[in-house]
């Protein structure tokens, strides 16, 4: 396949070519780890993102226009929670979280019946919480993290000429300590580690995760109309809520 085609097959397994609005939704878990230190379940973490494709005049070229929500959970009753060792929880509320696509060589592997497109997205650029203005949020003025997605869609579907195809996915991330977490520069990280699948439609994620978006910002129900930007961040969103001028000392 051409880089061309390999793309339009990915954007049918994310997304769908007819511009509709898709939503994926994920649970998992995340873990701790550091230095001489066992493995932790900290949090169960579900999330969902709802996109729309919007084709670009230069051929091949698209527009992924996507909000994400994302809740850290009570790792064994699994409800939403508001605060953590007496500190508030604050949750992914990501918009936009968008993306713009090119024709490239997606990495794709055919096993048997399914074909999985992977990627891997290494991050490093200058962190939104610099260490001097926020010394208990963050540990390291570059912000440094592992995404790493696999995009699962049955191989008789993606041979059809339909728009959007059923798809399950995978996603695992390394991650500093989250800044609510007022870690500092304590060494260690997350590591999260979820599955999911797209959905018919936003009223199959659960009822108890649509109720929490419709009381606080019922706009992730949806995707954004056009491209915006810069992207939101947990980091960048952290920031807002706690601008620098607002810390001690600023």
């Amino acid at each position: 396949m051409t880089p061309e085609e390999l793309l339009q097959a990915f954007a049918r397994t994310r997304a769908s070519l007819d511009g509709t609005e898709v939503t994926f939704w994920w649970t998992g878990d995340v873990y701790s780890w550091a230095p001489g230190e066992p493995y932790q379940r900290l949090f169960g973490f579900e999330g969902l993102n709802v996109a729309r494709l919007v084709q670009e005049e230069a051929p091949g070229a698209y527009q992924l226009l996507t909000r994400e929500a994302a809740f850290y959970l009570d790792p064994v009753t699994r409800e939403i929670q508001e605060t953590w060792q007496d500190k508030p929880v604050v949750h992914v509320w990501n918009d936009p979280a968008n993306q713009k696509w090119r024709p490239f060589p997606v990495p794709m592997t055919e096993l048997g019946d399914q074909v999985c497109f992977s990627l891997e997205i290494p991050l490093a650029y200058p962190s939104p919480l610099p260490v001097a203005q926020y010394p208990d949020n963050s540990a390291d003025d570059t912000y440094r993290a592992l995404e790493l997605f696999q995009f699962f869609a049955p191989a008789s579907v993606l041979a059809t000429d339909s728009p959007s195809v059923p798809a399950t996915m995978s996603w695992t991330r390394m991650s500093p300590w989250l800044p609510w977490m007022e870690r500092g520069l304590r060494p260690g990280g997350l590591t999260f580690h979820c599955r999911g699948r797209k959905l018919a439609s936003y009223a199959e994620v659960p009822e108890r995760t649509r109720a929490y978006i419709a009381a606080r910002h019922p706009e992730f129900a949806q995707a954004p109309e056009k491209w915006t930007e810069p992207n939101e961040t947990s980091w960048t969103y952290f920031r807002r809520l706690n601008p620098p001028a607002d810390r001690p000392g600023a």
